[in-house]
């Protein structure tokens, strides 16, 4: 499966074109059919932060649900229109449903009306190009508010291995101080 995601991204095209033709083909192997299993525990714990909550990248937006309560708004960041709508059909009607909202945009470019206090990264990091991943931290620095969390889950492969061919690295938890 990480051979055919690959192949989907030397296909030329955008970032962007990759994503969509990888949720268009079933290409999506980091998607796990259920919320991660570490933000399973932490919502069950108690001590992730109130308030607006972002998961970039979040596919099928499984995570994004299980972050949803009245005491945490969650907005799902997707770049991929099918992603995005298979997420909205599959969560429309859930009781929590007023507590969260996909979206199709750019984590890059997109300018949300205020920051947040709590960011999920599940391998959103690792699907970049490694020429991108200063811009991701600046953009991080943007969207989060200086007292906010960021949670990422990214893992270690060799040079090469990744799903693009991108080095990741480990899961981390850090409150932000900017």
């Amino acid at each position: 499966t990480v051979g055919r995601l690959r192949e989907i991204f030397r296909g030329g095209g955008d970032a962007a074109d990759g994503w969509e033709k990888s949720w268009e083909t079933g290409v999506t192997p980091w998607d796990l059919g259920k919320p991660t299993p570490i933000i399973e525990h932490l919502v069950k714990s108690g001590t992730l932060p109130k308030g607006r909550a972002l998961v970039p990248g979040c596919g099928m937006g499984y995570d994004v649900v299980a972050l949803a309560s009245p005491e945490r708004f969650v907005v799902g960041l997707e770049i991929s229109n099918i992603a995005a709508e298979k997420a909205k059909q599959w969560s429309s009607s859930l009781p929590n449903a007023d507590w969260f909202a996909f979206l199709v945009a750019d984590f890059f470019k997109w300018r949300p009306s205020e920051p947040f206090d709590l960011i999920f990264d599940y391998t959103f990091f690792c699907a970049l190009d490694p020429s991108m991943r200063l811009a991701w931290a600046e953009t991080v620095s943007r969207l989060l508010k200086p007292d906010g969390e960021l949670i990422t889950l990214i893992y270690l492969l060799s040079e090469g291995a990744g799903a693009a061919g991108f080095q990741g690295c480990l899961y981390g938890r850090q409150r932000a101080r900017y």
